[in-house]
């Protein structure tokens, strides 16, 4: 799902951490030559400049992210991407997708770098304990888009909503990796030898983000996506390195994982493994135009299914996904959207799974669900927001939901 944080990653690369009220934080900047020296020797990657370096208010911060905004999506852009997260039932029907998205990069930055004005920030509330972290995880950005151009590294897949998360894992697994590798050598470790600490400091990239209220009370869909590239991203790092050595570091970045997939299953990046394309239900009702659309992938399935069937049963049915495609329509007049979307799997059995799980889905995201016609194959019924058919052909699921009235003419 192409999201606004997605939009957002242009522009900036993100510290997760712990913050609170701190004394001055300009002091940990007389770091900055030692540590891009030793992230050199880390990485092979060679600096070419000096990075610009500033403290910030959290003040600032939230205006910087409020203009971001303004200057890298559209409001219809936002409009699309937020209707299409309401319709897969991801986010609240009241959900404000541009004020939640800059409250909860706000509340969570502890540090980031800009890499349209290759200039680091450090937020004066960042913790004193972590100021250290936060400064190697952004001179990693640093050194990475001097040598890889990070704007246009995440531009090149922005046609693709789960490649360009697939993207923002390598910026930011690589960063986290780097930071964790740092720290680690500072103690006479190293990731490289110790599989078992590199899993531990994945894991507290996943936890430390969950100490304020508005990511606690922020939608799964918003949590996971915005933990992901850090957590899966820094595994992802690690298992590169585990083949690679050194080469891994600039390998990712000059051939960068295509999908989610390829980021939780290493072993899919590696065999070069890429997602298929399984054709939308054919939608051409009178009064609609096609509102926005994009790739679904294997993420997203394991959080829909998370939030509305449960964990175990995302686990374990995720991995089989192959590919997922979606377009909204909208007839702006009546205020009407229909969802076409359809995914793929690994064998026909697989997806005749998912499509019993899709349909609990369905009945989870609607307060209303009648169903008028039922097989193992096909659902047809109504929902909260008018008619929807689900079916099941072969390896594929597809699902139109959000129809009006009768069928029309050139709706199959």
């Amino acid at each position: 799902m192409r999201g606004l944080r997605l939009a957002l990653a242009f522009l900036l690369a993100l510290w997760l951490a712990a913050a609170q009220p701190a004394g001055p934080a300009a002091e940990v900047f007389a770091e900055v030559g030692q540590i891009f020296r030793e992230l050199t020797r880390i990485s092979g990657m060679e600096p070419h400049r000096k990075v610009a370096c500033e403290v910030i208010t959290r003040e600032k911060v939230n205006t910087f992210l409020n203009q971001r905004v303004k200057e890298v999506a559209t409001p219809e852009e936002i409009r699309g991407e937020e209707l299409t997260l309401k319709k897969f039932g991801l986010v609240p029907p009241d959900f404000d997708l541009a004020k939640s998205t800059v409250d909860l990069l706000t509340e969570q930055a502890a540090a980031f770098y800009d890499f349209t004005r290759k200039r680091l920030y450090i937020t004066d509330t960042a913790a004193s304990a972590t100021r250290d972290a936060a400064l190697v995880h952004e001179l990693a950005h640093a050194l990475a888009d001097q040598n890889f151009h990070l704007d246009r590294f995440l531009k090149q897949a922005r046609q693709s909503d789960d490649a360009a998360l697939a993207r923002m894992a390598v910026m930011e697994g690589q960063a986290t990796w780097l930071m964790s590798e740092y720290m680690a050598q500072r103690m006479g470790q190293s990731l490289k030898t110790s599989p078992e600490l590199a899993a531990m400091m994945s894991r507290s990239a996943e936890s430390a983000a969950g100490q304020y209220p508005v990511f606690d009370g922020a939608p799964l869909y918003m949590r996971t996506t915005l933990i992901f590239p850090y957590s899966e991203g820094m595994r992802f790092q690690q298992a590169v390195v585990q083949r690679d050595g050194q080469a891994a570091f600039a390998e990712v970045f000059r051939r960068p994982p295509v999908s989610t997939r390829q980021v939780c299953h290493p072993e899919a990046y590696f065999a070069a493994d890429i997602p298929v394309r399984p054709p939308l239900p054919v939608f051409t009702a009178r009064g609609y135009k096609e509102l926005t659309d994009g790739s679904f992938g294997e993420l997203d399935h394991r959080i829909l299914l998370e939030q509305y069937v449960g964990k175990e049963e995302a686990a374990g049915m995720a991995p089989q996904w192959r590919g997922g495609r979606y377009r909204l329509y909208e007839d702006r007049a009546r205020r009407q959207t229909v969802l076409a979307y359809a995914s793929a799997w690994e064998s026909p059995a697989a997806a005749a799974r998912f499509f019993k799980l899709y349909r609990r889905v369905l009945a989870g995201k609607w307060k209303k669900m009648a169903v008028a016609a039922e097989s193992d194959r096909r659902v047809e019924g109504t929902g909260d927001d008018g008619r929807f058919i689900l079916e099941c052909q072969g390896a594929v699921v597809t699902s139109l939901e959000g129809i009006q009235a009768s069928p029309e003419p050139g709706l199959h």
